[in-house]
C-alpha cells in the first residue's frame, strides 16, 4: 500500500512540472564615457541625479558615465 501511494505521488510530481523554459540572454553592450563635456546639465528625477548633454541622459558610475533611457 505504501509503495502504491509513493509511486502515485512520484508520478504526480513528475507529471506536473513547470513548462517554463529558460531564456538565454546576451549581456548588453555598454559604452562608458570617461568624462562629461563642459556643457552638461544635472537633472534630478525621483531623487536620482542624471547628467544630460546632446539630448541624451547619463548616469555617473565609478568608471565614467553610462547612457540611460528616462
Amino acid at each position: 500500500m505504501k509503495s502504491t501511494i509513493l509511486l502515485f505521488a512520484l508520478c504526480l510530481m513528475l507529471g506536473t512540472t513547470s513548462c517554463a523554459s529558460r531564456a538565454v540572454t546576451r549581456p548588453a553592450t555598454v559604452t562608458v564615457i570617461k568624462a562629461a563635456p563642459a556643457n552638461y546639465k544635472i537633472i534630478k528625477v525621483r531623487g536620482k541625479r542624471y547628467y544630460s548633454w546632446n539630448g541624451n541622459h547619463y548616469r555617473k558610475t565609478r568608471k565614467g558615465f553610462v547612457f540611460v533611457r528616462l
